[in-house]
């Protein structure tokens, strides 16, 4: 049987625009090869899309993080053996190694099962369709949010709140959700929000509009803050940094009123004294050491 050959050419186009809403072919994500994906957004689809290499971030790398470090480490750890562990909410000021902390626990426990889905925020609506794909896997998966904030009336609000409750969208048992985000309650605060704040009996009693805010960020069990250093600390974490970068390459590390000087020009040029500005200083000192000795 012959289609004419109109039918044919409109047949044709009604396919192309079929694949173009569908999401391309992709293999499955071998997990026992590969430690962490991104959630990929096509039209009204998805799918994972395996990340090959992860930057080789250490829990020794992180410096002046080390309280932070503990309490989320530990947390990971219980989730790795089973037991009880909670969602977590990293929140603080940018640069402070929240999400590098993140992937230092991938790098040091993916041998122990340890996994993670990467998910935008505008994909927070797909959270059930991920669980779905990773719910029978032999492994523990982060399912990681980074830099998140909202706006009020943003779709993913409700359904990260839902997944967070414990409710139809509820997170299978092999997953945990980490956040990471400047703000505190994940949404704008402003002056006027307090304005409906009340005594009671001697107790601070928020408005709604608190209320609402705080009613996110409340149901993560773990608030993790990092802030930034105070010069002292600022100083010996680029210290540090410096020593760890010259033992990697043959240099003699050093230190020095000048060296010192120069670093807190640095986190100047930069406005903040952070993990990363640190960090950036010591690259960038190391390297044109370096550089020089090749002269």
């Amino acid at each position: 049987m012959h289609l004419k050959p109109e039918l044919e050419n409109r047949l044709e186009r009604v396919l192309a625009s079929v694949e173009q809403l569908l999401p391309p072919a992709a293999a499955p994500v071998d997990w026992a090869r590969v430690w962490a994906a991104n959630w990929r957004r096509h039209s009204f689809a998805g799918y994972l899309e395996a990340v090959p290499q992860i930057e080789a971030t250490s829990l020794d790398d992180l410096v002046g993080i080390e309280r932070q470090r503990q309490v989320v480490e530990t947390n990971t750890r219980q989730f790795l053996a089973g037991y009880p562990a909670n969602n977590v909410l990293l929140w603080g000021s940018r640069g402070t190694g929240k999400s590098s902390l993140v992937r230092a626990l991938l790098n040091t426990y993916a041998d122990q099962g340890l996994r993670i889905v990467q998910v935008d925020k505008q994909d927070l609506p797909y959270l059930p369709d991920i669980f779905i794909r990773i719910i029978d896997q032999p492994y523990r998966f982060i399912l990681l949010c980074d830099d998140l904030s909202f706006e009020p009336g943003d779709p993913g609000y409700k359904i990260l709140k839902s997944v967070l409750d414990g409710s139809v969208y509820a997170a299978p048992e092999n997953v945990l959700i980490y956040v990471t985000s400047n703000r505190r309650h994940l949404l704008p605060e402003y002056h006027s929000d307090n304005l409906g704040a009340r005594m009671v009996d001697g107790e601070i009693h928020h408005g709604e509009a608190v209320e609402e805010k705080i009613s996110l960020s409340d149901r993560f069990g773990l608030w993790v803050s990092f802030h930034v250093f105070k010069q002292d600390r600022y100083l010996e974490v680029v210290r540090r940094h410096i020593a760890h970068h010259c033992a990697e390459r043959g240099l003699e590390p050093a230190w020095d009123d000048e060296l010192a000087a120069e670093a807190i020009k640095w986190s100047h040029d930069k406005s903040k004294r952070c993990g990363r500005t640190a960090l950036q200083f010591a690259r960038h000192w190391v390297g044109r050491k370096l550089l020089d000795g090749e002269r």
